[in-house]
């Protein structure tokens, strides 16, 4: 257990490194704040109505990230082994996630609490160039996901889940692709069908 921690942590510091230059004393400091969690599928990470307390980093599995109602279901993103996620409205405010995150298969991930990033983005600067970055890179697929929804058409957004994710195909739900696409199981099956 020991060396999968190790392992874990390493991946985790491997990651904001590729995102700034991490001193030895900050990847160290760094490293006794993570710690490595274990989900079934199915499990739920964080409830909807929950408060985000972490920033965590995808070791094996897959998550999705969306919302429920009576209605609907939506799925805003799906997030495998080498990503890095959070339900980034929530970790700022500290205000209830209207999100939830869901493993979709077994999966350990690792993670640091949002007390923990503070007091590290504080005492390095690198780690608070790393945050910055992180956030600006949510930001960025947070619009681009918007800017699917709004102007492209069902058919047009399967094709684009297709090409930029092919690995995932094979590991999710229909209905869950369905509901990431905002559409339903019966219009993505007429989709398929047709391509």
């Amino acid at each position: 257990m020991e060396m999968e921690r190790y392992k874990s942590n390493r991946d985790f510091i491997g990651f904001v490194s590729g995102l700034c230059a991490l001193e030895k004393d900050a990847a160290a400091l760094l490293s006794q704040q993570l710690e490595t969690v274990s989900f079934k599928k199915g499990e739920a990470i964080l409830e909807q109505g929950s408060i985000c307390r972490y920033v965590y980093y995808i070791n094996s599995g897959l998550v999705k990230t969306g919302f429920e109602n009576k209605e609907r279901t939506f799925i805003m993103r799906f997030f495998a082994e080498g990503a890095t996620f959070t339900v980034l409205d929530s970790y700022l405010s500290q205000n209830p996630s209207a999100y939830k995150i869901e493993a979709l298969e077994n999966t350990v991930l690792t993670r640091i609490s949002r007390t923990e990033m503070d007091k590290l983005c504080f005492r390095f600067h690198p780690m608070e160039t790393f945050f910055r970055k992180l956030v600006s890179m949510a930001s960025v697929n947070m619009m681009s996901r918007i800017g699917e929804m709004l102007e492209e058409k069902a058919a047009a957004r399967y094709e684009n889940f297709l090409r930029e994710n092919p690995g995932l195909i094979q590991r999710i739900s229909l209905g869950d692709l369905a509901g990431y696409l905002g559409i339903t199981q019966v219009s993505l099956s007429r989709i398929r069908s047709g391509i």
